[in-house]
């Protein structure tokens, strides 16, 4: 699998502050990953904490909020990891699905998914 940066837009749930950000596409993490300060200044609080497993194989326990993520002109509510700050942006498989896209790793872009599951 490729890994390649896609840009989106990540706002409050009212709509009424965001951000565009490059985010890297990684279809392996289950959520996407914005740096808390970020998400801190889009007004966009935690509302649980979950386990995660890292890369590394490591666990870590990280808050979770829900924000605004645009995509290619579509918007869903979706949920967001506070990130440590400084690190990249990762946009996860849920955002992806959520908006019913898919990652072609080999023309690094974002295409409409070609089968949705009910």
């Amino acid at each position: 699998m490729g890994v390649f940066d896609w840009s989106i837009r990540v706002s409050s749930s009212d709509g009424a502050s965001s951000v565009d950000i490059d985010a890297i596409v990684d279809t392996g993490a289950t959520y996407t990953a914005v740096p808390a300060g970020i998400l801190e200044q889009l007004g966009i609080a935690p509302k649980r904490r979950l386990t995660f497993e890292l890369a590394d194989g490591r666990c870590q326990v990280m808050d979770v909020g829900s924000a605004r993520v645009t995509i290619n002109g579509a918007t869903e509510m979706t949920p967001v990891v506070f990130g440590a700050n400084g690190t990249d942006t990762l946009l996860g498989a849920v955002t992806l699905q959520q908006l019913a896209l898919a990652a072609d790793s080999s023309m690094e872009r974002l295409v409409p998914a070609a089968k949705l599951r009910y």
